[in-house]
């Protein structure tokens, strides 16, 4: 099972208990395709919400923002961003961050809205949709929405995402994301959780892709979102190797999310 960094002041308890975990590229890469075949995904040319696959052409990380002529109340009381916030003050000696400035944290929850926006499959499963809290919560639970850090597994930027799971989605879906880039690390993430909705919602729940919480009787029963939420730091064969007694492999992790999905830290951004 892969290891993820501990993050969150509001989950580090179960963080503690459970530990973060990081897409595990290597079982989705391996893995044969879904049954349906991939879409040819075009890039968009709709204003926001964006509903088409492509990823946003890739921008450099931004460097700074430009002060509001008149700072408001919130603003004037909420202290800057810290390059190394405190919970990362035990980070692994192996995991590091690299010498680029991070981006901000409300400039990153741009790009993860616009990544939970979209429509991955809009043929072959039109009722697929990711939705802002799941995307949010998990890529707070994998970095802390930090742009410039890298675990010691591979795992990159504020999804995570490992080096085969990008070249995996890449391959699968014909585009070229790169992880280093804040936009298209969110977008990968998010590719990514839909892939496995399609692959979990195929396998295991009559092709419904349904990810409401109110589909799931608590936060560690066998119910898709949970499913989903798990594979992410699981992996396909940890989903596959629970599936017989539909026990979650990483229940701790999956509480963690959900319990962000409800209040999270990241909300304030």
């Amino acid at each position: 099972m892969a290891r993820g960094l501990k993050i969150g002041a509001a989950v580090v308890a179960l963080v503690i208990a459970g530990g973060c975990g990081l897409v595990r590229g290597n079982d989705d890469a391996a893995a044969p395709a879904p049954a349906a075949t991939g879409e040819s995904l075009a890039p968009s040319t709709e204003p926001e919400p964006i509903i088409e696959v492509e990823p946003p052409t890739p921008s450099p990380v931004a460097t700074s923002e430009k002060p509001s002529k008149k700072p408001s109340k919130r603003a004037t009381t909420r202290a800057a961003e810290p390059t190394q916030p405190a919970f990362w003050s035990e980070l692994p000696a192996c995991a590091h961050y690299d010498k680029t400035k991070p981006v901000p944290k409300r400039t990153v929850k741009k790009a993860l809205r616009s990544a939970s926006s979209r429509i991955y499959w809009r043929t072959e499963a039109p009722t697929l949709k990711l939705n802002y809290p799941l995307v949010k919560a998990i890529a707070w639970q994998e970095s802390g929405w930090q742009t410039n850090i890298h675990n010691c597994d591979g795992g990159t930027g504020v999804m995570q995402v490992m080096p085969d799971t990008v070249d995996f989605i890449n391959n699968r879906f014909g585009l070229a994301y790169d992880a280093k880039n804040y936009k298209d690390n969110a977008y990968a993430g998010a590719n990514y959780m839909a892939w496995f909705t399609r692959w979990a919602g195929q396998n295991y729940f009559n092709e419904n892709y349904n990810l409401s919480p109110s589909k799931c009787k608590s936060h560690t029963s066998w119910c898709l979102l949970n499913v989903v939420i798990s594979g992410y730091n699981a992996g396909q064969g940890g989903i596959e190797a629970a599936a017989q007694s539909k026990t979650l492999p990483n229940p701790q992790y999956v509480a963690a999310v959900r319990s962000l999905m409800n209040r999270c830290e990241c909300d304030q951004f």
